[in-house]
């Protein structure tokens, strides 16, 4: 069993892992790092439950090695929480629109959105459902999903506007 050493910001924190080259990245997230957020669905880049943003940009953590995330900058459902803890707004608005019943996509489907929410530019409904087809719902149905990422990006915008 070949061994490296990751190293990788993980949540706005610099972390250090000894992983196995073939482990995915969900597995050093979740085994290592504690992470929960991140869910192992199908373990073959289809279901989204696993997304994460590396620099920016979601991607399947199942299907990514952990040693490519050397040096990379990394964020979870756990880090769109403030420093008390509080939920973020897209989560709130999961919440507000009832697009969680299980809840075990939903941490796939709000790291997918955070690229749509922090755009300046509005996405209309068509492009959201684009940028999320990646994560399947078995549950509540996408018209909800599609709303509290809608319902987030507009009233962001709306508070950039208004500073």
């Amino acid at each position: 069993m070949a061994r490296r050493t990751v190293t990788c910001t993980i949540n706005g924190t610099i972390r250090e892992y000894s992983v196995d080259i073939r482990d995915s990245l969900s597995d050093m997230l979740r085994g290592q790092g504690g992470l929960d957020s991140i869910k192992h669905g199908c373990d073959v880049g289809e279901c989204g439950a696993c997304t994460v943003l590396i620099d920016g940009k979601p991607f399947n953590s199942c299907i990514y090695l952990a040693i490519w995330a050397e040096g990379k900058t990394i964020l979870t459902l756990e880090g769109l929480s403030d420093k008390k803890g509080a939920i973020s707004d897209i989560q709130q608005a999961f919440i507000d629109e009832g697009a969680v019943q299980c809840g075990f996509c939903t941490p796939g489907f709000i790291m997918a959105s955070v690229p749509i929410i922090t755009d300046d530019k509005p996405a209309s409904r068509d492009e959201i459902r684009k940028q999320v087809a990646g994560n399947l719902c078995r549950c509540t149905g996408y018209d909800k999903i599609i709303n509290a990422i809608e319902k987030t990006q507009l009233k962001r915008i709306e508070e950039k506007k208004a500073k």
